[in-house]
């Protein structure tokens, strides 16, 4: 039988919409945009303002880390039960880069609340998400007379996740007798809607390489050598081109020999989320559906790998054409992996690739980041996810159906150097805009999440206890 939804938790959140949303406002005002050295005080002032919002909140212990990079926010509040479960919350207080003259709802960082949705740069990612847990803490404190939390809970909020988290693994390593925890929870990550109680499982991983393709020693005018000297655009396009097969299938010899295929009962439940191609375009924005024949959209954006070309540069692309044949074109390609593919052998696999299928007189140089993720799916019979599960079904009331986000999330790391399992609860919406303009949250996904988590918050003692 569902459990009824708890009328103090519900109470205590839609009696204070107006300061949670002050709250959120306030912070989207601070643009804190990782990606940009101009901004590295706001990312400090962000830090501030979120360390200043927990300690209002009650957290005993609130820190600000340092990294050769910028802030992470560090908090602890222990339970009163030492044998309690530790819960470590993951997410981020940096925004990505935002072009005033192509947001026509507000200004990125002027934040405006209409029609149930407050629109704002990193109102949803990932700002909204974190304050969701903040709410849903004060819920559990005041529905349940507490003056500390059930579990021992903990908060790492990094301030460059845009940027790649690229000191996020030593940090993790350099502190993690501070950041032990029994459960940790990712909150960068979307719901499929608001009316589906569906519960995320797993990430993708991510890849990202940059190909860099080099022709005539300068650029040089196309009426000396154009027909007799080496193209770097022309090769890299048709490098490109050769990517995909005409099945959409990637062709890196060896790319899909390690991926994990969706389980029959895995499809089962992803076939009964409620989808229809339409209104998927419109959520989207996209134009049409392509993807790797077989597998619906749905298993194509949370179960199987893709690869994506991101950037591709060459010649004048900012200014009047010259009329030469560049001497450089460049391309960044990006790589969404999934259960059981690890982002080194990928990459070896690329660099295989190219170096056999480049043509005579060319050069070419294949780099990649520090900050590629692997893959992680959370354990199907975890009771943490279980409880998840209850949570959500008890604020939705309806049964959870398990989903797969697309994007990434540093989620195999924590795990893995932690030693404990992840799971997965974000506010985000498809249609929310991330990395985009006019991003925006819906109201009711941050009263849910918030609630959600508090009913998580209170059940999980028990559940991990068993």
């Amino acid at each position: 039988m569902m459990q009824e939804p708890d009328s103090a938790v519900h109470s205590y959140l839609y009696q204070r919409v107006g300061p949670l949303l002050d709250d959120l406002a306030a912070w989207v005002r601070v643009p804190s945009v990782s990606a940009d050295p101009a901004h590295e005080r706001d990312v400090t002032r962000s830090a501030r303002w979120l360390q200043a919002h927990l300690c209002e909140t009650g957290f005993p212990e609130v820190e600000e880390w340092d990294t050769d990079g910028l802030q992470t926010v560090f908090a602890c509040w222990p339970a009163e039960d030492p044998d309690a479960p530790t819960v470590l919350v993951y997410s981020h207080h940096d925004v990505r880069a935002a072009k005033d003259q192509e947001w026509q709802e507000v200004a990125p960082f002027a934040p405006a609340l209409r029609q149930g949705r407050m629109y704002g740069r990193g109102a949803s990612d990932a700002k909204g998400q974190v304050l969701a847990h903040v709410w849903a803490l004060r819920a559990h404190l005041e529905a349940e007379g507490r003056d500390t939390p059930a579990v021992t809970l903990k908060y790492l909020i990094e301030g460059e996740e845009e940027v790649g988290s690229p000191h996020l693994a030593e940090l993790v390593r350099e502190r993690a007798d501070r950041l032990a925890a029994d459960v940790v929870i990712v909150s960068d990550t979307m719901l499929w809607s608001l009316q589906e109680a569906a519960v995320c499982t797993g990430v993708r991983g991510v890849l990202n390489a940059h190909l860099q393709v080099r022709g005539p020693r300068r650029d040089v005018h196309s009426g000396v050598v154009a027909g007799a000297a080496p193209n770097p655009l022309i090769e890299i396009c048709r490098l490109l081109g050769l990517l995909h097969d005409d099945q959409d299938r990637v062709t890196l010899p060896g790319f899909y020999d390690m991926v994990a295929e969706p389980s029959a009962e895995e499809r089962r439940g992803i076939a009964a989320i409620d989808f229809e191609a339409g209104n998927w375009l419109e959520r989207t924005r996209s134009r049409s559906i392509r993807g790797e024949a077989g597998y619906s959209v749905l298993e194509r954006v949370w179960t199987r790998p893709a690869a994506e070309i991101v950037t591709l540069l060459g010649g004048d692309p900012d200014d009047p054409a010259r009329g030469v044949v560049p001497a450089v074109a460049s391309a960044d390609i990006t790589f969404r992996l999934v259960a059981d593919q690890i982002a080194d052998d990928v990459m070896a696999q690329l660099r295989k690739w190219v170096a056999e299928t480049i043509r005579d007189g060319f050069e070419h140089e294949l780099s990649t980041s520090n900050t590629n993720q692997d893959p992680y799916v959370t354990p199907a019979d975890h009771p943490a996810l279980s409880a998840l599960e209850t949570a959500m079904s008890r604020t939705l009331q309806r049964p959870a159906l398990r989903i797969r986000n697309g994007g990434g999330a540093p989620a195999a790391l924590l795990s893995e150097t932690l030693d404990a399992p992840v799971l997965f609860y974000g506010t985000g919406l498809p249609e929310d805009h991330w990395h985009d303009s006019d991003e925006k949250v819906e109201v009711q996904a941050l009263l849910q999440g918030a609630e959600t988590l508090a009913y998580l918050l209170e059940d999980l003692p028990c559940r991990l206890r068993a």
